[in-house]
């Protein structure tokens, strides 16, 4: 081996045998683009959320912000919110709808095709053709370029899609300065099979390889989940997912347990959305800006050009504002430079205002929430997290008005400080991460022993293991206790909770006190199924004597009556006992205790086994166990 100039020898190149994969956060409004756990990727403009938009100028072709800054001049050959658009027929469009891009129209050659018609320049052919007598070499005087000539381009929705992604992957090429070799790309729980077949082919077409298509609610799971980026929460916990996009809100409600992720329902609705939280906000400017200046603006529906144009170009302000208030607790400003007439507008508007103008849209997502809630037979009260998803979920006056509903100790980004700066709760990053983090992991299966590649196989659609059965009731060990009040008479330990994936096993260790009388001594416990509930108490609130007491003359207003919730757990079926002779007990204060392993296993058709040890100075003692068929 030869010897370096200072003195070490060659250090064996290590080459990595993971290929390189990305996450892709696809959305309808914006994407962005991640690697490992790290941050999202930058384009070439600095850009990390990426607007999903493809505008063509002449010979050119601008995409994510550049083009979305086209719609003020350009807004009939700039494409956007083609992602929802995507595997659908012509004919299952609606016509009704007011686009503020280029119109989508019938493909004039592919019956019932959805495609886009945009004006373009192209070069125009040379003049005469190339011989040995004309050719550049062969001529004295240079070959004058023709100019490019007017054209029309028809691209379907598919095109569009493969022209943004194609676009996409080569950002994340040249960051990471090396070939992307596959992706996991997220995707609305409302996709059809029709529209997946699209993006998955749209994808092949812009040369990169899908490894997996993710549920967005999946997504947030698999990052909020992963140890490196965990909280401190519990591992078993119920988590809601508020995804509030441009287009539409998406509820997830999750039963996390151990790190699986089991759906007890979803709820979208296209009637809420981003958009609607920036009609109200332009609307506002424009009344502002109709009262300064006295010139009327309609927006949203804008009353023709002129205010269609002003109406793009307050709706790119708008954003600006909208991060601002997301950040900052007092006002925001936004200006736009000639937005009617030649006038300028400038106006201000803080984060009071704000919620009161868009207070329809949370009260609306905050209805929402608890109509999911209600429709998987829980509570927002059993909420133990709620992690939001999309630009728009990161506005504080969305999580005050959710709060309403939740307990006290509910963490949210907010809660967590992490709403901002690419944390594993920031809003815009969430989907991004999680996708990477399940494309490096699909990545390092896809290619391993058989067993591996069944855990690879589970990843798919149809798969038994995401058809996987769940507990319906909590099960836990109740120590019966004389005199001990609530309705359970006992220490409770909930062991498998409600809607745990099944198979699975649950292992507690814990000191047990035996009391303080002499002889044998038993370690003893009842296994109980058991109903929660929540119970509501209409009260009336507590009086502040000094200010409540009315004036001379004055009569008592009655106080409305207040709910107040409360969590309850009752015993419903007896499982099973187990006791077991208490070896090991040691005497401390009077009192003795003795440390026990109890160890639940449920098999996947429900059957469970107890079993329980004691432990001493030499590790676990003489197992006792005892079994419940399956109901």
């Amino acid at each position: 081996m030869a010897a370096q100039p200072n003195g070490t020898a060659d250090a064996p190149i290590e080459v990595s045998l993971i290929p390189t994969v990305v996450g892709i956060n696809f959305g309808n409004s914006y994407a962005s683009i991640a690697e490992g756990s790290a941050e999202c990727i930058a384009n070439e403009d600095g850009e990390r959320q990426i607007a999903c938009a493809v505008s063509f100028h002449g010979e050119e072709i601008y995409i994510g912000n550049q083009a979305k800054h086209q719609l003020v001049k350009n807004s009939k050959n700039t494409i956007t919110g083609f992602r929802n658009l995507l595997g659908k027929k012509f004919s299952e469009i609606p016509s009704d709808k007011p686009s503020v891009s280029a119109p989508v129209i019938q493909h004039p050659e592919q019956p019932d095709v959805a495609a886009y018609k945009v004006q373009v320049l192209q070069a125009a052919p040379s003049p005469l053709p190339t011989t040995a007598s004309n050719t550049p070499a062969a001529s004295n005087a240079a070959t004058p370029r023709s100019e490019p000539t007017p054209a029309e381009r028809i691209l379907t929705v598919s095109e569009v899609t493969t022209i943004f992604l194609k676009s996409l992957v080569q950002s994340a090429e040249d960051f990471l300065g090396k070939k992307v070799q596959g992706a996991v790309i997220s995707v609305p729980t409302w996709f059809e099979d029709a529209q997946r077949a699209a993006l998955e082919q749209a994808a092949e077409d812009a040369g990169l390889k899908v490894l997996q298509l993710l549920e967005e609610a999946a997504a947030a799971a698999v990052t909020t989940t992963t140890d490196a980026t965990s909280s401190g929460l519990p591992a078993d916990r119920t988590q809601l997912v508020v995804d509030l996009g441009a287009s539409a809100l998406e509820l997830h409600l999750l039963s996390l347990r151990e790190g699986l992720a089991f759906s007890r329902g979803t709820l979208s609705d296209r009637a809420v959305g981003g958009d609607a939280i920036d009609d109200k906000l332009i609307r506002f400017f424009a009344k502002e800006f109709t009262k300064k200046t006295k010139t009327a603006l309609a927006v949203s529906p804008a009353g023709g050009a002129q205010d269609a144009r002003a109406e793009a170009k307050l709706r790119l302000a708008a954003e600006h504002t909208k991060r601002t208030l997301s950040a900052s607790p007092g006002a925001a400003t936004c200006s736009v430079e000639s937005l009617k007439d030649g006038l300028d507008f400038a106006g201000t508007i803080t984060r009071l205002r704000f919620d009161m103008e868009v207070r329809a849209v949370y009260d609306a997502v905050l209805a929402r929430a608890r109509a999911l809630v209600d429709a998987a037979g829980a509570d927002l009260l059993d909420v133990d997290e709620v992690v939001y998803v999309g630009g728009s979920a990161s506005l504080p006056g969305l999580d005050e008005t959710l709060a309403q509903g939740l307990r006290e100790d509910v963490v949210t980004p907010f809660t967590a400080g992490t709403v901002v700066g690419g944390g594993v709760g920031d809003p815009t990053t969430i989907l991004a991460r999680g996708c990477a983090l399940q494309a490096k992991l699909v990545a390092t299966l896809a290619d391993g022993t058989e067993e591996e590649r069944e855990v690879r196989a589970a990843f798919a659609g149809g798969s038994k293991w995401t058809q996987a059965r769940a507990t319906s009731k909590t099960v836990g060990m109740l120590f019966p206790e004389e005199g001990a009040e609530g309705p359970l008479g006992g220490q409770w330990i909930p062991t498998v909770l409600k809607d745990t994936a099944v198979p699975c096993r649950r292992t507690l260790r814990f000191d047990v006190d035996l009391g303080e009388a002499e002889g044998e001594k038993k370690v003893g416990f009842e296994v109980w199924e058991v109903k929660e509930g929540v119970k509501i108490e209409k009260v009336k609130p507590p009086k502040d004597e000094e200010e409540d007491m009315p004036e001379d003359g004055e009569e008592e207003e009655e106080e409305e009556e207040i709910e107040v919730k409360e969590r309850t757990v009752e015993k419903e079926n007896l499982l099973t006992a187990l006791h077991f002779a208490a070896k090991e007990a040691k005497k401390a204060k009077g009192r003795w205790t003795t440390k026990v392993e109890v160890q639940f296993l449920i098999d996947e058709n429900g059957a469970l086994e107890i079993s329980a040890w004691e432990i001493g100075a030499s590790g676990r003692g003489e197992k006792t166990s005892v079994s419940v068929p399956a109901s």
